[in-house]
């Protein structure tokens, strides 16, 4: 598995407290597939919301093909996730408790070469919840510095 695709939120976890994390399949077209496996994806401002008992990912964007024709994709359309249904009333009694939000965390091939996407339950920080965050992770690049 040499080309083993991983795309990352990076910001997710500098923005927010995540609670809990679900992984879910996504129904996507063809050149979405080989866009992704060229590592073509942006999560910025991307979230889930639950319309009608169904998981759906707003704004991610997947990049066009390079070599599709005049079927490519939308780069920005909303995309179903697949989860099961006690999943999905799981997540609906959690997302109604105040502050909590649906976000993605990262896009990933199975052992079947299928794409996930890993999902988080996740409440937002504070300023200073962030500034925490940016001296741990300072402290540790020191502590790894010294050690080496």
């Amino acid at each position: 598995m040499a080309n083993q695709v991983s795309i990352k939120n990076r910001s997710a976890y500098f923005e927010y407290f995540i609670d809990a994390t679900y992984l879910a399949g996504m129904a996507l077209l063809g050149t979405e597939v080989k866009s992704l496996r060229e590592g073509k994806a942006s999560f910025n401002d991307s979230y889930c919301i639950i319309h009608q008992g169904e998981i759906w990912l707003k704004s991610l964007h997947i990049s066009p093909y390079s070599h599709g024709t005049v079927n490519n994709h939308n780069p920005d359309r909303d995309r179903k996730l697949l989860l099961q249904k006690r999943e999905i009333k799981k997540i609906q009694a959690k997302l109604k408790e105040k502050g909590y939000t649906l976000i993605p965390l990262r896009i990933f091939r199975n052992e079947n070469q299928l794409f996930k996407i890993e999902i988080g339950l996740a409440k937002g920080k504070k300023l200073y919840d962030k500034r925490e965050s940016i001296k741990k992770r300072d402290v540790e690049r020191d502590l790894k510095k010294y050690v080496k």
